[in-house]
């Protein structure tokens, strides 16, 4: 229950200064791996506030992007606050919210494991893990051919559609990126290409730039062309086309029950860090 005085609303637009406020206090604060920060999402469903007269203590948002799946954004409170009373005081109201008005799952990449407590103590499940490699610049890198009759270019503005049903084919609607966010995503890369046959667009890879290096967002590649060698040829040409800065590490994330993944990385050179991030989901329709 929340304490008396607390209260839990719906965000709006007119939040934006107090929740910016909010964010800064890094330690209490969740962020989502997302090509959007935590508040351009003020404005869309499924984005709450806890507050006391007025005063913001603690939010939360998760929008579904892609349908049918509820990615926590955010999650943050005031120091002066426990994050069991913050979270369990929002949770408490958005779940019941959310479950009248749509039948995703919830999902959260948890990076900081006080908020997988707090997660796991409120029904969610583990699902997977997201596992993260890099290849440094003191690592050989072969060369690998782009396969005969296909080519690789600069991904533009009019592939942005292919590229989306593109993404659904190969990652599946939990994991897909919606054409808004492939389209953000497009405008923060250091590198964005596409694969093409005589036909159409069959795999594409974008990535982004870091003080460290770069990293190597999204590779996806059309079921149907899988096996061929287009992976290993796109993440070839991102290699030869990266400035020297950003070559000095290469780091990507992957599932880690993806063994198809896996193993293409590890023919390229990447290898683990062992650095791993849970992936934890709630069924809204349970």
């Amino acid at each position: 229950m929340i304490n008396v005085g607390l209260s839990v609303r719906r965000a709006s637009l007119e939040d934006h200064q107090q929740i910016a406020g909010l964010l800064f206090h890094e330690a209490n604060v969740h962020r989502h791996l997302d090509w959007r920060s935590p508040l351009d999402w003020l404005g869309s469903a499924n984005y709450w506030v806890l507050e006391e007269s007025g005063r913001i203590l603690a939010a939360t948002a998760c929008p579904q992007d892609p349908p049918h799946v509820s990615w926590i954004r955010v999650f943050g409170y005031l120091p002066h606050l426990s994050g069991a009373e913050a979270w369990n005081a929002l949770w408490e109201f958005a779940s019941a919210d959310m479950e009248r008005s749509c039948g995703s799952q919830v999902a959260a990449i948890v990076v900081k494991q006080w908020f997988q407590t707090l997660l796991l103590s409120s029904g969610f499940t583990p699902k997977q893990s997201i596992v993260l490699l890099e290849l440094r610049g003191e690592y050989f890198l072969r060369s690998f051919p782009i396969p005969n009759g296909l080519r690789i270019r600069p991904m533009l503005e009019e592939d942005m559609q292919a590229v989306a049903e593109l993404d659904l084919e190969a990652f599946g609607p939990f994991w897909h990126n919606t054409s808004s966010a492939l389209n953000r995503a497009r405008s923060q890369a250091v590198y964005a290409s596409v694969a093409e046959d005589a036909c159409s667009v069959i795999g594409y890879q974008l990535s982004t730039g870091n003080p460290f290096g770069a990293h190597l967002a999204r590779l996806g590649v059309r079921k149907k062309a899988q096996s061929r060698g287009i992976g290993a040829a796109l993440v070839s040409d991102l290699v030869h086309n990266l400035d020297p800065i950003h070559l000095s590490r290469i780091s990507v994330n992957t599932q880690s029950d993806n063994a198809a993944s896996l193993s293409l990385y590890k023919k390229l050179g990447f290898v683990r860090t062992g650095e791993e991030f849970p992936v934890l989901v709630y069924p809204m329709d349970q």
